[in-house]
């Protein structure tokens, strides 16, 4: 009997969520939307490499308001299904907020009574883009910056009982100096529609006074070790147990003070590569120095090394784990139907990245977006290279003039040093300057991402050579591409070229960097019944059939292949999908049509990735 009533409680429950949610508009959707449950979003822990084994997950129905700036609810306007962004049919509410008006989130939740004596962490996995924490009617904690997560202990603020907290966000889009990448208020063309508040996963966990906030790791080939730095809060000579582990057996191990770095030896390391990603499991203990135990993490890491190499012909080329590699990938903008930013769940995260692998690709570069950390864990535990944008910010530029009607920064991708770079204010370049870190701090530890890439296309590129020697030395266990087919420095180490539709020679030669076809393709093969929009589409060509797109395809790829010899060491297909407008996919956008021949577009990238001896 007291199953069968905590049974029709379940059932009941299901029924209100939804009564309260349903998709918004009625555009195409994806198949993991169509089964959407709104009582189980995104279940996963969502920080694979920062892993605690109690949390509470705060995603689903949310109360939401729309208001103008300053302006405070007194009510609210219905309910959002959290993660996704509101202007999103997912979220059940699809309306655009813009930089006059302000979104407002509420709900409440209570504290397990098995936490009493811990503190708690709120967690966001992102919010685009200023987000005013508000708990029990104090504002505790404001964050700037649409793509990275941040935390904050809320235990002084906790109060008995059910607890009330209220999410403030203001988003100006392009019309700020902040990182949008893409969105735009007014689409068109390759630009897509804004994306406001929160679009990643929010919860909640217990922690000791004394817990690991934050850690780094490196992998260090040439030492056959590991480096870890961890970030810890009210640990001072606190010490740290780290266990490296392969296919469940304990592989190396060691302990040291928390504020130091850790090294761990690994004398018969296998190394991660897109043929073989090999990933062990890290486990971290931070105890106090009697042995108590303050902090347990499960995480995972991999080793591999990046960097690269003058072959025979004077030509640079990438290099991992000391062999020379073609990297080769389609453009990849992260961007779904029903779910914008944010995709319907972490089966369809994966399937991206499953199909780039089935098509034979080995990179994808991320295009002007970053993507939550479980992204990263497939990207990792599949096996690809990820080349990592920062999303445009700032973005004016070769279009714009100044007051004397001259143009105020000059786009010139086929000249060294002929470019005019963007004039940014101060304000506006420590802004990039910050949410660059923040990006990069959180895909620091994934070993797949193996290039950073600062600026795309001249879209707000300021100071490029001061931008890509910070990047560089921030980071200096990977590559840097300082401007993808964008204005072009003497530095970083990677040149840059794009060319639609097909691949052409480099424009100029470089022996001292790495050169690549940064973008090209742009295929448009349009499918009735799979478009955002039938009176917005567009493709750099347009071919009618499966066949004729698959031809095409290939005639590209074998040009590509040509013209390695030549200097070529990636291409960067445009693109994985259909995005709003732009029809130039593989697949479609809600990813239920296959728009080339499977078969025949992994036989020709797996020639052009081997073509490289």
């Amino acid at each position: 009997m007291k199953k069968t009533f905590l049974t029709m409680c379940l059932l009941l429950a299901c029924a209100t969520a939804m009564a309260q949610w349903k998709p918004a508009g009625s555009g195409i959707v994806t198949k993991w939307g169509e089964k959407l449950d709104p009582q189980n979003v995104w279940p996963e822990y969502p920080r694979p490499q920062l892993e605690r084994a109690d949390w509470q997950n705060l995603n689903g129905l949310w109360d939401y308001a729309i208001r103008p700036l300053g302006e405070t609810p007194t009510a609210y306007d219905g309910k959002i299904l959290v993660p996704f962004a509101v202007e999103s049919s997912l979220s059940g509410v699809g309306k655009t907020v813009g930089s006059e008006k302000e979104l407002w989130y509420h709900r409440t939740f209570t504290i397990p009574a098995a936490w009493k004596g811990k503190d708690v962490l709120l967690n966001f996995g992102a919010v685009d883009y200023r987000a005013d924490v508000i708990l029990n009617g104090d504002q505790i904690f404001t964050h700037k910056g649409g793509y990275a997560p941040f935390s904050v202990n809320i235990t002084p603020f906790l109060k008995e009982g059910a607890q009330d907290l209220v999410v403030r966000v203001f988003d100006a889009n392009e019309k700020s100096d902040q990182a949008c990448g893409k969105q735009c208020e007014k689409p068109e063309g390759i630009w897509y529609t804004p994306v406001t508040g929160i679009w990643q996963t929010v919860w909640i966990e217990p922690v000791n006074e004394s817990y690991i906030a934050s850690l780094r790791m490196v992998p260090d080939v040439d030492g056959r070790r590991l480096q870890m730095k961890l970030e810890t809060e009210n640990a001072r000579n606190t010490l740290v147990r780290v266990q490296l582990s392969l296919d469940g057996k304990k592989v190396a191990s060691t302990r040291g003070y928390a504020q130091n770095d850790i090294y761990v030896s690994v004398p018969d390391m296998k190394l991660w590569s897109p043929e073989s990603p090999t990933l062990y499991d890290v486990e971290i203990v931070l105890t106090s120095r009697d042995g108590k135990e303050l902090d347990k993490v499960k995480s995972y890491t991999a080793f591999r090394k990046v960097d690269k190499v003058r072959d025979a012909t004077d030509v640079y080329r990438f290099r991992v784990n000391g062999k020379k590699v073609f990297m080769l990938g389609p453009l990849d903008q992260g961007w779904w139907p029903d779910g914008l930013y944010t995709a319907p769940s972490d089966e369809a995260l994966r399937f991206d990245i499953e199909k780039t692998k089935e098509w034979g690709f080995n990179m994808i570069r991320k295009h002007v977006k970053v993507e939550p950390a479980r992204w990263y864990y497939w990207a990792d535990k599949l096996g690809v290279y990820v080349w990592q944008d920062m999303p445009s910010s700032d973005r004016g530029g070769y279009w714009d003039k100044d007051d004397n009607e001259q143009k105020a920064a000059r786009w010139a991708p086929r000249d060294y040093e002929g470019g005019i770079d963007r004039p940014r204010s101060e304000t506006s370049k420590a802004n990039y300057y910050h949410e660059w870190k923040e990006i990069m701090d959180f895909c620091y530890s994934f070993p797949s991402v193996v290039v950073w890439v600062p600026f795309n296309e001249g879209w707000g590129q300021f100071d490029t050579e001061a931008v890509t020697n910070w990047t560089k030395a921030y980071d200096p266990s990977r590559l840097v591409d300082p401007a993808s087919g964008g204005n072009h420095i003497r530095g970083g180490d990677i040149l840059d070229m794009h060319h639609y539709p097909n691949p052409k020679r480099m424009y100029m030669y470089d022996n001292q960097r790495i050169m690549v076809l940064g973008e090209y393709g742009g295929i448009g093969r349009y499918v009735d019944g799979h478009m955002w929009n039938i009176e917005r589409k567009w493709g750099y060509v347009k071919i009618d059939s499966k066949e004729d797109a698959t031809n095409e395809y290939v005639k590209y790829a074998r040009e590509l292949e040509m013209l390695i010899p030549r200097g070529y060491s990636a291409g960067v297909y445009t693109q994985t999908t259909d995005v709003e407008g732009e029809m130039n996919g593989l697949m479609t956008y809600d990813r239920k049509v296959m728009k080339m021949d499977e078969k025949k577009i992994r036989a020709i990238n797996q020639e052009v990735i081997n073509s490289l001896k």
